[in-house]
């Protein structure tokens, strides 16, 4: 491997705007990295997802293909 050529890689303190807080390793250069969305507040990971149905779409599929 070239010396040099590689980005520094260091932990990383990750903030949600949700208020959830963690520490991981990345090659961003700042020591704190905000973002929207989380794991914590995702609604796919906390069971609060909603499936949006335009024209019926869903029904019609399950009646076709579900049981």
């Amino acid at each position: 491997m070239k010396a040099g050529i590689h980005p520094n890689y260091h932990e990383v303190k990750v903030v949600c705007s949700c208020g959830n807080n963690f520490v991981t390793r990345s090659t961003y250069d700042k020591d704190e990295l905000h973002i929207e969305v989380c794991s914590a507040c995702h609604p796919f990971y906390t069971g609060q997802q909603k499936l949006m149905d335009t024209a019926g779409r869903v029904d019609k599929f399950k009646k076709r293909f579900g049981r």
